[in-house]
Formats: C-alpha cells, structure tokens, sequence
C-alpha cells in the first residue's frame, strides 16, 4: 500500500484552521502509523498532542515522530511523547513571552513602532480614484489594499462609500 501524504504549513496565529490534520487523522486506519517530521508541528499544546495520541489509540493507530525517533506503538515511546510534548509546550510559551518582553522594551525605547498602515498611506489616491467614478473594488486592486480599507478611508472622509 503506497503510503498518503498530507502536507499543511500554517502558522500559529491561523492554527485553528488545520484541515490536512484533520484529513490526515479521518483518513488513519487500524494498524496505520501517522508519521510527522516535528512534534511542534503537529500540535501547539500537550492537551492538543494527547488528543491527537487519543483518537489515534481509539483507532489502533500509531505515532511516529521523525526528528525524535519516537514511536507510540510502545510504551517507551508514550511516556516519552508526553514529557516531550510538555516540554516543548514550556519552550514555546518562555519563547513568546520573552518576545513579549522585547517588543514592550522596543516600544518604550521608541524603536518599535509596528506596521506602517499601507491603506492610509494611499488615501489620497483612493479619493482621487473615487472622485474620478472607480469603484471600491477597482481601487483597491489598483492599489493593493483591501476593499473594506477603500470604504473606511471613504467613510472617514465624510464622503459616501458608495463606490
């Protein structure tokens, strides 16, 4: 049997929207092993982890993972994903809160300002745009921004969105 391959690169912010997970763990069978390159690609959190460890084992599923040689068809193999899962989640949550830390340090330095707002940099264009009759969606396209931007830019004007 020639083995399924799903593929998913989401980032942390979108990891509610994990559709090839989801596939991957419908479509395991008894007897498969769902192998994963990383561990802290396949769940963010060891409560996530033993969910997906769980409908596994509901199914006399397996689970590899390839850059810690661990198997969940032993035993050995268990226990170990599970403090590895709890360490990793412990890695993950120092790492974001130290970025937390740089960027409140950064903003009281003054070095950090955040992203430059690209649609109010354009206003002017998108009112001459509107004035000129193009619509909303047009605008946008043309200037690469997106079109509830065209209409907020619009309405803050005091002028109609009714591009």
């Amino acid at each position: 049997m020639t083995p399924r391959l799903f593929r998913e690169q989401v980032s942390s912010v979108d990891v509610k929207q994990r559709d090839q997970l989801a596939a991957a763990l419908d479509f395991v069978r008894e007897g498969d092993t769902l192998v994963v390159t990383k561990l802290d690609r396949l769940a963010r959190s060891v409560a996530h982890l033993l969910d997906i460890v769980e409908s596994l084992r509901a199914k006399n599923a397996a689970l590899r993972i390839l850059n810690l040689g661990i198997d969940t068809g032993t035993a050995t193999g268990k226990a170990m994903l599970t403090v590895l899962g709890g360490i990793a989640e412990f890695e993950r949550e120092i790492m974001l809160e130290r970025q937390r830390e740089g960027i409140a340090k950064a903003k009281a330095e003054g070095k950090y300002k955040g992203r430059k707002p690209t649609a109010r940099a354009k206003a002017d264009e998108v009112r001459e745009l509107h004035a000129a009759g193009v619509g909303a969606t047009e605008i946008a396209a043309k200037l690469g921004i997106g079109r509830a931007s065209v209409y907020r830019l619009l309405t803050s004007d005091g002028r109609s969105a009714g591009a």
